[in-house]
């Protein structure tokens, strides 16, 4: 058996975490110790959507090096090789009108398109350059190394770079999905068949459990669901209330495990898609092939972005102002739009960064202000 073959039958073993119609193309691309390390964080219990992107960054990663340099990434990377990378993919597009050697080397784009791993047209977002920075630093450090990535030749070449490819920020959804929108997507959830049923709970449970990512719905479990006691309204009958129990998240600890409550109309939702899918135990949300039959697999998180932007094109909105974040940035425009404490809301959205959070509730603010009114 060769080295490459060796390499895909042991990748076959992290399926999960891999793009596996390309697994021979990782192979060739990868280390013997990148595949191990992949497995160990497997074994380690890492969570699957960040070993993912884990996985593809490394992937980058090597394929660039070889396409750069002829070799594989050494570890630890020389401060040249980081300063290279960032001057490959951050540069001046007028610049590069003038001088063709500025910016990524033609042979070197050309080989990673070839692959399938370059896709863009013009310098690399700020953010993935400095993303894949951070993957290759933390497996610098997981090999026992240390490297030059909190140098000041890196840093100021990265601040300097940026500012010659200025990009505007844009949010993972152009629009958050507020309660009128909401209202219109769920709308279109209006019959008893399975896919209505079910999008209606998808929809409904994401938004009101603090606007869940879409692989924490995805990946949802019935056994992370428990039955809470009937919440009692004045002068209305008694509300049905659940509590999600999130596990891991993205932002929470390895051994934590946050939990989020529902109550009314969402749990209605859900129990009405578990009965009609007949759904005891495993995947909460799963497929629905064309015949009508239900999945025993979860959907995957894409699955969920999917849901979304088709019902915004059913409610005759733009889809391509939706995604599934929308529902976790709509959950906090909303909540500020009715005055809810934004410590209160992030009770139930679990965010970490206060300044992150905020940013929803001023922007709310900020729109319905006196000082943006000043011509009524």
């Amino acid at each position: 058996m060769s080295t490459v073959e060796r390499r895909a039958e042991q990748l076959d073993t992290i399926a999960a975490v891999l793009p596996m119609e390309r697994r021979d193309e990782l192979a060739e691309l990868l280390t013997d110790q990148d595949v191990e390390t992949l497995r160990h964080l497997v074994n380690e219990g890492m969570g699957v959507n960040t070993l993912r992107a884990l996985a593809s960054d490394l992937t980058y990663l090597q394929a660039w090096a070889l396409a750069s340099t002829g070799a594989s990434l050494p570890w630890p990377a020389p401060e040249a090789l980081l300063l290279k990378f960032v001057a490959h993919h951050l540069w001046n597009p007028e610049k590069r009108r003038s001088d063709p050697q500025h910016g990524m080397p033609v042979e070197v784009e050309q080989m990673l398109r070839d692959q399938g791993l370059l896709k863009v047209v013009g310098p690399h977002a700020p953010d993935t350059v400095r993303r894949r920075l951070a993957t290759w630093s933390t497996l610098t450090k997981w090999r026992g190394h240390n490297g030059s990535f909190v140098s000041p030749a890196l840093k100021s070449a990265l601040r300097l770079a940026v500012r010659a490819t200025p990009r505007p920020r844009k949010r993972k959804s152009a629009r958050a999905v507020t309660g009128d929108i909401l209202s219109k997507l769920l709308a279109t959830c209006r019959t008893n068949g399975l896919r209505d049923i079910r999008d209606r709970a998808i929809l409904m449970v994401a938004f009101a459990s603090g606007g869940r990512r879409r692989s924490e719905i995805a990946n949802l479990r019935k056994e992370q669901l428990t039955v809470e006691a009937p919440i009692f309204v004045e002068n209305a009958p008694p509300l049905p209330s659940l509590s999600i129990h999130l596990r891991r998240t993205k932002t929470s600890g390895g051994e934590s495990d946050e939990v989020v409550y529902l109550a009314g109309g969402p749990v209605e939702a859900l129990n009405a898609w578990l009965e009609a899918a007949r759904i005891e135990r495993g995947s909460v949300f799963r497929a629905i092939d064309r015949w009508g039959n239900v999945s025993k697999r979860g959907l995957e998180p894409k699955a969920i972005n999917d849901i979304v932007k088709h019902r915004a094109e059913q409610a005759g909105l733009d889809a391509a102002e939706f995604s599934a974040h929308g529902l976790r940035s709509g959950y906090l425009t909303e909540a500020a739009n009715r005055g809810i404490p934004l410590p209160e809301a992030m009770e139930q959205s679990r965010h970490r960064s206060v300044q992150q959070a905020s940013s929803y509730y001023n922007d709310a603010n900020r729109k319905g202000s006196r000082a943006a009114r000043l011509l009524e």
